[in-house]
């Protein structure tokens, strides 16, 4: 049976929309289960600002100092250095060209989906969790299994300045892809460390249905 391009161009996306949908319904660590409270757990959050989903975590603490590679003087006013540290991941023109929903482009859209190996990390100082920042307890092992992989993404080079004040971004490791999406980095992280996560996670809803 032949597919007229029309066609194809209509149902792609809704074929990509419902593979996430399943993707994301289907368990990683599926026996996993929150430690116990005390001084072996780690309360961390997974953030969502309703588009990108990312890894929420104390600038220090728990046998893990991020200080020591994001470093207060990378921010434009090092007095914004936060408490808490917002990790994403994404493809790099994406980030620089996109800081606000309006700025978006179908060009930028379709260049990040055909795949980049210029990614960056991004990272967002802030004084406390707030937004759609929602609790997930781990145990110290755990922590520190997730704190190795992202660690991982960071790839050699200098800062690149933020939008503001209280962000920055550094290069990252990694492809960006439809395939391989922000929200997709978030849910590989979080199974690295053994929490329970959907097996492909492309859109932030998949990552946040599970917290």
């Amino acid at each position: 049976m032949r597919i007229r391009p029309g066609l194809a161009v209509v149902f792609a996306p809704l074929l990509y929309l419902a593979a996430g949908a399943l993707g994301g319904a289907v368990p990683r660590n599926w026996q996993a289960a929150a430690p116990a409270a005390g001084a072996d757990s780690v309360t961390i959050f997974v953030a969502t600002n309703g588009i990108h989903s990312g890894v929420l975590l104390p600038a220090t603490g728990h046998g893990v100092d991020w200080r020591q590679l994001v470093r207060p003087e990378h921010l434009a006013d090092p007095r914004h250095a936060g408490q808490w540290l917002w990790f994403g991941w994404g493809e790099r023109d994406f980030y620089l060209n996109t800081p606000t929903w309006a700025d978006l482009s179908p060009a930028t859209v379709i260049r990040a989906a055909i795949g980049s190996g210029d990614t960056l990390v991004h990272v967002d100082h802030l004084a406390a969790p707030y937004g759609d920042a929602r609790p997930v307890r781990i145990s110290r092992a755990q922590y520190h299994r997730l704190a190795a992989a992202l660690r991982a993404s960071f790839a050699p080079g200098p800062p690149v300045p933020g939008y503001g004040p209280a962000d920055i971004f550094y290069p990252a490791r990694g492809r960006y892809s439809a395939l391989r999406t922000c929200n997709a980095w978030t849910g590989d992280l979080l199974a690295e460390a053994g929490v329970r996560i959907g097996w492909w996670t492309p859109f932030s809803a998949t990552v946040m249905q599970w917290f």
